[in-house]
């Protein structure tokens, strides 16, 4: 059973050949075997209808390659005129005596309606027709199609470059790859046959010119000779017939010589005739509008006729007034057919299992109560998240992701939850209307309210109602609405967590746009020192203690400097922050005095102790007593707790060695302390030393 489609598809398409190759021998018969003049009418209808078909095509086809047969077909329609040319080349010669029909009714038809039954008029016809052709249309669809053919073949090798580089980039699959590359083969095989397929209509009109010379001189002199014709009888009766037969030849020539400068002409824009050649001229309402002035213009001035000019004027005009506003109402429809799409899109995405599966990097929700008092004012807070977004772009040199807020039915209705990369990050529980009183280590005012603690610092603080506000406002104290405290505690819950958010995209995104010589320094660190996940582990070292990354280039010149020397991406980072030093005692600045806290000797000894060094000296591992990790939180974090508590801003000091296993250890009890070496204090920093931390 699975046999017999493809029999019968072999039996259909055989014939479909065999009927085209019998009419290929059917034209090739027509130059040697006689043939009537019925079959001439026939043929020379159907060489006309020909042509008009092709020019159809070629005005309302999209692009060349849709009609890439076109030199085939052109060839065809060539040797179709001139083997009727030669047949009725027999029939003029041969029975021209008999009359204006003796080569049939379709010469005797263009013959007596185009000369008018004066062969006179019929030669200047003629000649204008081939002129027209040879040298305008013809001579102009050659030129086009050697210079395409010529830019087509020189482009091709950029081209292939290009598919192979959206292929290696991902942007398209094997089969579009394959797809366009056919693509680019047959551009290049069409253009290179229109080349030289141009030449049979150049060619045609040369044999249109002989054969009608031939036609009237041969003619005449058999019509005296064998017919005993007077000489003006036979050049009468035979030009007549030689220009009939020229011009039922030359019209399908210039149709056919049209198509192919229609063809080859449209070049690079796409859509059918119509749409590129009126649309882009109406698409100009201030030119319709002068070329409607300048006619109406013309039908002023003296001498010339008021009607067609007036007439054209006022069309023009009116073009002029109508196409932008159907312009702006096609853009309306299209942007609410797009808008519509996009929704659609995002609804079924939306609803769709890849929705759920896609990771959200940052996500706000929201409790029920929350929800119904924050979502009003949506517009606020995605104002306000975003300007939260450009400030930490500034202040740490890269942009964090998209801040998701959604309602979440599943948690307590006053509270709201902070997440990063779906785990709970921070997260509170706070009235929908209230305004929180913060009053940290003072007193407490006298004021009704519910004490609670303060959840970006953990101050001492306690939600008043809003009819309480103008009065903690006399007493000196500046309440905050909810959305502010809930924002405020998301910015420092994304500021501890920068490392998290720093995604190898993000690092890519930032790499792309360092200048060239800073892109060629990159080259030369990665893959040979470092590789890029190794570059990232550095910048992620350097967020996670809120060391902002906004001078790239600086970081990878100093890390230029160490890679070859140094494979551990700790050590790199702690040479990148001496060479950073400026900025980062810049950041911690407060009233042009850097406030510092040296860690006491007791516990720099200690930790120089647990350091473990390799044979060349360099120190391989931190080994500490768990015991000794709580003693020194227990001594050490209760006095720095309370300068920080007092709003202080200062760092932690100890020595380069140590520095890092003391932020390791610290970030547990004081997240936000930053902890300095030696040697990352700049020169000609103004400090003000608040003494040792025990």
């Amino acid at each position: 059973m699975s046999d017999i489609p493809a029999q019968q598809q072999d039996t259909r398409a055989p014939s479909r050949d065999v009927i085209f190759a019998l009419g290929i021998v059917a034209i090739l018969a027509i130059f040697f075997l006689p043939t009537p003049p019925v079959l001439i009418d026939i043929g020379l209808a159907f060489s006309i209808s020909l042509s008009v078909l092709i020019l159809m095509v070629a005005l309302w086809i999209e692009k060349p390659l849709e009609l890439s047969a076109f030199p085939t077909v052109l060839l065809v329609a060539t040797i179709l005129r001139l083997a009727l040319n030669i047949a009725t080349t027999r029939l003029i010669l041969s029975h021209g005596a008999e009359g204006v029909t003796a080569a049939g009714y379709v010469i005797g038809g263009f013959s007596r309606l185009v000369m008018s039954g004066d062969f006179v008029i019929g030669l200047i016809v003629f000649a204008i027709l081939v002129t027209v052709n040879f040298l305008v249309i013809t001579k102009g669809a050659t030129r086009i199609a050697e210079v395409g053919a010529r830019f087509t073949l020189d482009a091709i090798p950029g081209k292939q470059m290009a598919i192979d580089a959206d292929l290696s980039a991902g942007l398209i699959d094997d089969k579009g790859a394959q797809a366009r590359r056919r693509e680019l083969e047959e551009e290049s095989a069409f253009f290179g046959s229109m080349d030289g397929a141009s030449k049979f209509v150049r060619g045609d009109a040369v044999a249109g010119l002989v054969i009608l010379a031939v036609n009237i001189f041969g003619g005449v002199v058999i019509g005296v000779t064998r017919h005993n014709m007077s000489v003006a009888a036979a050049t009468d009766v035979f030009i007549k017939l030689s220009v009939g037969d020229g011009l039922v030849s030359q019209i399908p020539a210039l149709i056919i010589s049209l198509a192919a400068g229609l063809l080859v002409s449209k070049g690079g824009t796409h859509g059918s005739a119509d749409q590129a050649v009126l649309g882009q001229l109406g698409r100009r309402p201030r030119a319709l509008f002068v070329a409607g002035a300048l006619v109406s213009g013309l039908a002023l001035v003296p001498g010339l006729p008021f009607l067609p000019f007036a007439l054209l004027g006022a069309l023009l005009a009116t073009a002029a007034y109508i196409i932008p506003r159907r312009l702006a109402r096609a853009q309306s429809e299209e942007a609410a057919r797009n808008e519509q799409a996009r929704l659609a899109a995002a609804e079924n995405e939306k609803d769709s299992v890849r929705e759920h599966l896609r990771p959200v990097e940052i996500e706000l929700r929201l409790g029920r109560m929350l929800g119904a008092r924050m979502m009003p004012g949506y517009d606020d807070l995605s104002r306000r998240v975003a300007k939260m977004r450009r400030k930490f772009a500034a202040n740490y040199g890269f942009v964090i992701p998209d801040i998701k807020l959604n309602a979440d039915m599943e948690i307590a209705p006053r509270t709201y939850q902070i997440r990063i990369h779906a785990a709970l990050a921070g997260g509170a529980e706070m009235p929908a209307n209230d305004f929180l009183l913060i009053y940290g280590e003072g007193e407490k005012p006298d004021l009704p309210g519910l004490d609670t603690v303060e959840p970006a610092f953990g101050l001492r603080a306690m939600w008043i109602s809003p009819s309480y506000v103008a009065e903690a406002r006399r007493l000196g104290y500046d309440p905050v609405d909810g959305a502010s405290v809930m924002l405020t505690h998301l910015s420092e819950t994304l500021r501890g967590n920068l490392a998290q958010l720093l995604s190898y995209k993000n690092m890519r995104a930032l790499l792309d746009r360092l200048e060239p010589e800073y892109k060629k320094l990159l080259e030369d660190i990665s893959p040979a020192h470092l590789s890029l996940s190794g570059l990232q582990s550095i910048l992620k070292a350097l967020l996670a203690e809120r060391v902002s990354i906004r001078n790239l280039p600086l970081i990878l010149e100093a890390v230029a400097e160490i890679a070859p020397l140094a494979r551990r991406p700790e050590q790199i980072a702690e040479h990148v922050r001496m060479r950073l030093a400026p900025q980062i005692c810049d950041d911690l600045i407060v009233d042009g005095k850097l406030s510092i806290m040296r860690l006491g000797r007791k516990w720099d000894q200690a930790f120089q102790q647990c350091l473990r060094r390799d044979q060349k000296g360099e120190v391989a591992e931190f080994d500490i007593d768990p015991a000794m990790i709580e003693q020194f939180l227990k001594e050490t974090a209760p006095p720095l707790r309370q300068r920080i508590d007092k709003g202080e801003r200062f760092a932690l000091v100890t020595t380069p060695e140590a520095r890092p296993y003391v932020r390791m250890v610290i970030e547990r009890a004081l997240p936000s302390l930053p902890v300095l070496s030696h040697l990352e204090i700049a020169r000609g920093v103004d400090l003000r030393s608040l003494g040792a931390s025990s």
